[in-house]
């Protein structure tokens, strides 16, 4: 070879859409497309970037392949740059057929070329023993990320790059990923949902509150909650009676009774009744002044979720709250979601009236900004700001291990900081 390393600039495209953003088969093609060329990998490094597309590289002994995908066009970037005797010819022919690519074009270029070079001699002795201390491990580092984002922030976590649940529903992408930071993680078209580490912030604020402002809970709906986090929090209160929960996509029921059965423990508990079907059709047939609590733990407003925000929703179910009956739902968060936030304290507020209307914040780290709320709508005179059952919540607490809900965190999570109070006039 007349030269110190062989590149060559690829494209690809008519490639498979779903491949292109799938970023653990990326991830692992491009690895194998390295082990087949003959070379010997050191680490790779791989972002998925939500909606869509990936970016990596794959470190070598021999240099690197790199590539840049985008889904949107069923296009792909690839650089393969390899010196010695790899033949990344190999590389590319794998990776045309992974990607199942219509059509490509490459162009090769010698980098380094040795008739232009002088080659300089220096002491190398202190360099080997020094290298002898930084030996690679037998088995390469894969550092693969996945990345919530919208077209202004992002968070991104390191996960194992193994993928294990990954079906397209009726309704949305269901996966299953293992995280290093939260460990396994429900992602729904991309986007965080929950994940076992930190799953008991949203499922303890989203049940223990309502149920200690109202006292006497028998009757519960929950709308959404697929993971089976809220409706677990729910039925440790032994004076409920049923729990009715209504999840439109039974493949996020399935896949986390499988891969996150300690978040999904209590399908089985015989005080439920789980319906597969359409929560928003459910609420709107509802018997009038069924429920003492209504739960809508759905996710953000787009897909399957975005009529959970309507005002024809939110009026069917304050009918179907008896008196004094308490509405909760997931409400977004002030700093990613603002419009979406403000709109509905205010459909609330015309439905309940607005001394009947409350917003309570409290934090998931895995959510976009870490700030998120709950949004209330109360069918009668309970006032969840002013709790006076302090020791009932704390024998609780300790009773059943909770780990973020006490009696100070429910009266502090009504503590609104100036920008929100601003969001909600």
């Amino acid at each position: 070879m007349n030269a110190l390393g062989n590149h060559i600039l690829v494209e690809f495209s008519g490639c498979t859409p779903q491949i292109m953003n799938e970023v653990s088969t990326i991830e692992q093609g491009m690895v194998d497309a390295a082990i087949k060329a003959g070379a010997t990998v050191i680490n790779s490094t791989f972002h998925h970037f939500s909606p869509y597309g990936v970016s990596g590289v794959v470190v070598i002994q021999e240099s690197h392949l790199a590539i840049h995908t985008w889904p949107e066009y069923g296009y792909a970037a690839v650089d393969l740059f390899t010196c010695g005797d790899i033949d990344a010819w190999v590389s590319f022919d794998y990776l045309k057929e992974v990607f199942q690519a219509k059509n490509y074009s490459a162009v090769e270029m010698r980098r380094g070329s040795l008739s232009l070079l002088d080659r300089m001699d220096f002491d190398l002795t202190t360099m080997r023993e020094e290298a002898k201390g930084r030996r690679n491990p037998d088995f390469y580092t894969r550092n693969v990320w996945f990345t919530d984002k919208d077209d202004n922030q992002a968070l991104s976590l390191r996960y194992t790059g193994e993928v294990f649940h990954d079906v397209q529903s009726p309704y949305q992408r269901v996966k299953i990923l293992e995280s290093y930071k939260y460990g396994k993680m429900l992602a729904l078209d991309d986007m965080v949902m929950t994940t076992e580490k930190d799953e008991f912030h949203y499922h303890e604020m989203i049940s223990h509150p309502a149920m200690f402002t109202h006292g006497n809970v028998k009757n519960v709906l929950v709308i959404g909650g697929g993971d089976g986090g809220t409706v677990r929090q729910i039925l440790r209160h032994e004076g409920v009676e049923k729990v009715t929960m209504v999840e439109i996509d039974g493949e996020v029921i399935e896949a986390c009774k499988k891969h996150l059965p300690n978040i999904a423990a209590s399908f089985d508990d015989p005080k439920l009744e789980l319906i597969v079907g359409d929560g928003i059709a459910f609420a709107a047939n509802a018997k009038a002044e069924s429920y003492d609590l209504i739960l809508v733990d759905g996710s953000d407003p787009v897909g399957p979720a975005e009529g959970l925000f309507s005002v024809e929703f939110f009026n069917n179910c304050a009918k179907a709250l008896k008196p004094g009956g308490i509405l909760l739902t997931q409400g977004e968060s002030p700093k990613f979601n603002e419009k979406a936030f403000a709109e509905l304290h205010h459909t609330l507020a015309d439905i309940f009236g607005k001394d009947h209307t409350y917003t309570s914040l409290f934090f998931v780290p895995t959510y976009p900004t870490g700030m998120w709320s709950f949004q209330w709508g109360v069918k009668g005179d309970a006032n969840p700001k002013k709790i006076t059952n302090d020791d009932e919540i704390e024998a609780f607490v300790e009773k059943q291990g909770l780990r973020y809900y006490n009696a100070d965190v429910h009266r502090g999570s009504f503590a609104t900081p100036g920008f929100v109070k601003d969001l909600l006039k």
